[in-house]
């Protein structure tokens, strides 16, 4: 009688600290199903481990050494469409989960979820569902709600060339120091660039002039 080869979730870690990809490494060795088919621990490592070894889900950490996870989020999906990425940080600030959800990422968990939890959102995510942890989940609908009631204007069409080129950036995730070095600007020019934004805008933090963007771009 033939027997159905069950499919195997390959799963690629992506993680700065070697005790945390090794932690993982043990907990999915063990688990049917679920394969680790590689490790990366910067951001260019990721990258190129991704191309190589095509795995259907990246558990990834939000900030490497080399960069961003955000940022190896994006370029991965954008030659991997079919693969699935899970953020699995520290970081539940608006900002991080903001810039994840931008990137396209399938899940946003904390490192304190329990391991059958974190198996729960690898097959969830490889069969093409969405998960964010519950803390994550009332931030990012706290944003949401926030960006449905963004008014249609209130300043943007002050905002000069830079500025906007400044908050864009804010919306990818980058920090202050990120943007000066894209834009070849110093870190308090950068500060003062978000300083009349937000003067201009009536707002007072970064995710909210994210939001901006993504409501007047999106």
């Amino acid at each position: 009688m033939p027997t159905t080869k069950t499919h195997v979730i390959r799963v690629l870690l992506v993680d700065d600290h070697e005790v945390i990809r090794v932690g993982l490494r043990t907990v999915l060795g063990q688990t049917q199903g679920i394969a680790v088919v590689g490790e990366a621990g910067t951001m260019a490592e990721a990258i190129q481990q991704a191309q190589r070894v095509k795995p259907d889900v990246i558990l990834m950490d939000v900030r490497l050494p080399d960069g961003s996870g955000i940022d190896a989020c994006r370029e991965i999906l954008g030659a991997l469409p079919g693969t699935r990425v899970i953020f699995l940080t520290s970081y539940a600030d608006d900002d991080s989960v903001l810039a994840a959800v931008l990137a396209g990422a399938h899940g946003y968990v904390l490192k304190e979820i329990d391991s059958p939890a974190l198996l729960d959102a690898i097959h969830s995510v490889a069969k093409g569902q969405s998960i964010l942890d519950s803390h994550v989940t009332e931030r990012a609908l706290r944003w949401l709600r926030g960006l449905h009631d963004l008014p249609e204007t209130s300043g943007t069409d002050q905002l000069s060339s830079q500025e906007e080129r400044v908050v864009a950036l804010v919306a990818e995730g980058k920090t202050n120091k990120e943007i000066a070095v894209a834009l070849g600007l110093s870190d308090k020019t950068v500060k003062n660039y978000l300083a009349n934004v937000f003067q201009k805008l009536r707002i007072t933090r970064r995710s909210q002039a994210a939001a901006f963007f993504v409501k007047r771009h999106g």
